[in-house]
């Protein structure tokens, strides 16, 4: 009897090996097989004796998860697994650190001159570019002076403005 309760051990262990195994080589049929070892030596186990197999089952389905998780972990930093898995960004993968965003997010506080109506998005003239923008829900005529106050997403939010000085703007040292 108790060459049969050593088989069904050996099941057991041949089974999660079969699972590790199934991270190098994934094919599906390596945890089919994984699994059905484990199954079959738990069934052994209970034909030793039921409180035998009740423990032995026990342990299988408390070890089973904690063995699983454990493996993915390590999975996923492994060659094959980086392919398989998303990567979490790095922190200079944003879209607000684009060199698009980066360009139109110097445009906040000039003013420009819409091209088109914006009802509420439309074309706006900031130093000879034309640029997309669109306004916080207002209507703007075209030929209106704008103000850009916020870049969010790769849009220019634009607010209508009186028509600035440009005088004082001429004479200001931005340096």
């Amino acid at each position: 009897m108790t060459s049969g309760l050593t088989l069904a051990y050996v099941l057991i262990v041949i089974g999660f090996l079969l699972l590790a195994a199934e991270l190098i080589f994934p094919s599906g049929l390596l945890s089919v097989l994984a699994l059905c070892a484990i199954g079959v030596g738990v069934a052994l186990t209970f034909s030793h004796s039921t409180s035998t197999g009740l423990i032995t089952l026990v342990v299988v389905f408390i070890a089973l998860p904690l063995v699983a998780s454990v493996m993915l972990r390590y999975w996923r930093r492994s060659p094959f697994g980086k392919h398989l898995f998303l990567q979490s960004p790095g922190e200079g993968d944003t879209l607000a650190s684009t060199p698009v965003n980066q360009e139109l997010a110097g445009l906040i506080g000039r003013y420009g001159r819409t091209v088109s109506d914006l009802r509420p998005s439309g074309v706006t003239n900031f130093d000879g570019r034309r640029i997309d923008t669109i306004t916080e829900g207002l209507m703007v005529d075209a030929g209106q002076w704008v103000r850009c106050i916020d870049v969010r997403a790769g849009r220019v939010i634009v607010r209508p403005v009186d028509a600035p000085d440009l005088g004082i703007l001429e004479k200001a040292d931005f340096s």
